[in-house]
């Protein structure tokens, strides 16, 4: 069985189906536009996680403290309404011999947030990735975001951000270092 390809025609049946008229001049290339932006914004099925977290061994073998990198911006759309939803990320682990460049962190909440999701399993993807690549002793992550599915429809209240977070490893028995990552997270 062969999948059907969704093309700029879709986009354009679309807009018909919303009472436009695709010929006007502002809409002529909306169609275009938009199939180009939703292969941008879903473009996280495409990657793997373990490709983005190539890890080294160079100086992190007596390193045994957090590493955190805070204000990772998250831009995803929900899978309910394919509404956006975004916020910042704070991801952090403890190696465990082998660490990962500071911006391949960046690039692993892109390759979960460019899929369709729910906050939620975004969080546990994020972490869980990391623990199964990097292995570390730990591995923590907080997103905290604004969804436009209950800001713009439904209950209507702007400005309310959802929390999430992940705890794995060393950071679930381990009072004193979760205290720890999640007061680095919440420091602005």
């Amino acid at each position: 069985m062969t999948k059907e390809v969704f093309t700029e025609a879709d986009w354009r049946r679309l807009l018909e189906h919303l009472g436009e008229d695709p010929d006007r001049p502002g809409l002529v290339e909306t169609p275009h536009r938009v199939h180009k932006a939703w292969k941008h914004w879903v473009s996280g099925y495409g990657q793997d996680p373990a490709e983005v977290l190539k890890a080294f061994e160079d100086g992190a073998e007596q390193y045994n403290e957090l590493i955190v990198v805070k204000n990772i911006p998250v831009y995803s759309h929900c899978e309910h309404h394919l509404a956006p939803f975004f916020g910042k990320a704070t991801v952090g682990y403890v190696p465990n011999g082998k660490i990962v460049g500071l911006s391949k962190l960046t690039r692993l909440v892109d390759v979960f947030s460019k899929r369709l999701q729910v906050q939620e399993r975004m969080t546990m993807q994020i972490a869980e990735a990391l623990m199964d690549v990097l292995e570390p002793k730990a591995v923590g992550v907080v997103v905290k975001c604004r969804h436009l599915c209950m800001e713009s429809r439904g209950i209507r209240t702007a400005g309310e951000e959802t929390v999430t977070s992940a705890m794995l490893g060393e950071l679930q028995p381990n009072l004193a270092m979760r205290t720890e990552f999640l007061a680095l997270a919440r420091e602005s």
